[in-house]
């Protein structure tokens, strides 16, 4: 089966660059993907992204090195199994709160007898390989996201359920649950501590920690503190601040009373 790049980087003691896809367009993804992100994610819980288009965009990653993973919308078994028989190689699950949430995460992305997840890879058959079936259950990468005061209670829980192999903070939802505002990077001190918690009980049970950044510059703060997997960029995000500067010089170099056009 193909190799996961992000087993192989976290095997190394590294940590995973990962971009992010709210556009459903397979040609922003396959240009994302060429730029060497290590994985890209594509979120179909709150980007404008559904299955087919998802599905698109796995296609046009995978004519890169960089890893397709997908956000699911919710703990539900059929998101999570089609995003994987879609070739998604991690998936990340939102709110994930108890230990039967987690287990549930975990039996539904592993085949038996460590899971219950239902066989028909279709896609990720093509982009893992023919040992797909034999091999899946140990390379694709599961996540749960902790992003609620019960997910913080239960932490340790989480950490403890066979199959969850990391964890991934929403720092403004988890913002929100602790009663401060909802930020991704310079967060209030009641959030800035839980993160650092997440993150220090996440290595403690050997498992990897995430998190969602809002710049470059707080995602090295994050890898800093133990993070292995850090959202750095979204195409969005990347397209507006893009434009922003582009115009930026333009305005600031046009005779001045003159509004472009031509």
């Amino acid at each position: 089966m193909r190799a996961n790049k992000l087993r192989q980087i976290w095997a190394s003691g590294g940590a995973v660059v990962n971009g992010w896809l709210a556009v459903p367009n397979s040609f922003s993804a396959e240009t994302m993907a060429h730029q060497g992100w290590d994985s890209l994610t594509i979120d179909l819980q709150h980007g404008l992204v559904d299955y087919q288009a998802a599905v698109t965009m796995m296609q046009a990653i995978s004519t890169t090195n960089t890893v397709p993973v997908v956000r699911v919308p919710w703990l539900d078994a059929g998101h999570l199994m089609k995003a994987l028989d879609g070739g998604a190689y991690g998936v990340i699950c939102p709110m994930i709160n108890t230990r039967e949430d987690a287990e549930r995460l975990a039996a539904w992305t592993h085949y038996p007898p460590r899971g219950t997840r239902s066989f028909g890879p279709v896609r990720g058959l093509l982009y893992g390989g023919p040992d797909y079936p034999s091999a899946a259950n140990d390379t694709i990468v599961v996540f749960a996201m902790i992003e609620t005061r019960a997910g913080l209670d239960n932490l340790e829980e989480i950490l403890a359920v066979p199959g969850i192999d990391a964890v991934y903070i929403g720092p403004s939802d988890l913002s929100l649950a602790l009663g401060c505002s909802p930020l991704f990077d310079d967060l209030d001190p009641p959030a800035a501590e839980a993160v650092e918690y997440i993150c220090a009980k996440t290595r403690e049970a050997g498992k990897i920690a995430g998190i969602h950044n809002g710049t470059p510059q707080a995602a090295l703060k994050r890898v800093e503190m133990g993070f292995q997997f850090v959202t750095a960029g979204a195409d969005a995000r990347l397209l507006a601040t893009g434009s922003q500067q582009a115009l930026s010089v333009m305005r600031d170099g046009m005779p001045t009373g003159d509004g472009g056009g031509y």
